[in-house]
């Protein structure tokens, strides 16, 4: 039987290492499914393997993009279907996809939903208010027109709020209503294994990675991407709370602090997205 093993958890719940035993058991590569993995350049601030777990197994979509680039949950989904039929042809039985990207697993295992096209001065207008008021003066916005997206999404993301927003002023109606949540039947068996950590446990984990990420340049990694601020890949944790600590905005200590705190609200909602899946498999872990 043809199977895809989904290992999925929040951050710093140990995904890579128990990835890559599974793998070397089964004999095959492993798929990554963590959208900000994909880019070039942003090595330390989104925890790509090292070196040494790369060379231990065959890794597929790690830093195969460049920063400036374009990439949907929806690419994901083709291009993930494809390497699969590609890989069962080369004879895998079963392959190990990880990640801790909610929508990228999403769309993955159930394909996704037909959202309506809005004019582009939506967003046009949405990008400027971005720009001069912040992220907050959308998401509360958003929270009102549509609580059950605003508890979903990373409302520190302000490319996510606005492609939300943009929807919801242009129809009407909830960005939520357009998810169908109808499910594409995917000619062989995804079976999720979810790893499970004590909060208190996993919050010191994220607090003191990011302590290691500090200590390995993580710094220095922001400073050189600097031109590259504004596109979407890098509108994520640990990267704009030290462009604004470049801006001269904040301290380095604030800004690690805040990098800390925003891990942990980011583990926690993707604790609050895969609750509501009952095919997931949950795995206690604990001193890893």
């Amino acid at each position: 039987m043809r199977r895809v093993e989904i290992i999925l958890g929040p951050t710093a719940s140990g995904k890579t290492a128990y990835s890559i035993k599974k793998a070397q058991e089964y004999g095959c590569p492993i798929i990554n499914c963590d959208s900000r993995q994909l880019y070039k350049g942003m090595t330390i601030g989104t925890a790509v393997p090292s070196k040494e777990e790369l060379a231990a197994v065959k890794h597929y979509f790690i830093q195969t993009l460049p920063v400036d680039a374009v990439y949907t949950a929806g690419k994901y989904e083709l291009d993930a279907l494809e390497l699969v039929e590609k890989l069962f042809a080369d004879g895998h039985e079963t392959l190990i996809m990880t990640g801790g990207s909610m929508l990228y697993i999403d769309a993955f295992c159930n394909g996704l939903d037909c959202f309506p096209d809005v004019p582009p001065q939506y967003r046009e207008q949405l990008m400027e208010c971005l720009e001069t008021e912040g992220v907050e003066v959308l998401a509360e916005q958003l929270r009102a027109l549509d609580p059950v997206t605003a508890g979903e999404i990373d409302l520190s993301n302000g490319q996510r709020v606005v492609r939300a927003l943009e929807v919801c002023l242009y129809t009407g109606k909830p960005f939520s209503s357009f998810k169908s949540r109808s499910t594409k039947n995917r000619d062989f068996e995804i079976v999720k294994i979810g790893l499970s950590l004590p909060r208190e446990e996993l919050y010191a984990r994220i607090d003191q990675r990011v302590l290691d990420m500090m200590d390995r340049g993580l710094l220095e990694e922001v400073r050189g991407l600097l031109p590259y601020r504004d596109c979407p890949a890098l509108q994520t944790v640990g990267y704009k709370e030290l462009f604004d600590h470049l801006d001269g905005k904040i301290t380095l200590d604030e800004a690690v602090r805040l990098i800390q705190r925003n891990t942990r609200h980011y583990a926690k909602r993707q604790l609050t997205w895969w609750r509501r899946d009952t095919e997931i498999n949950w795995l206690p872990r604990t001193g890893i």
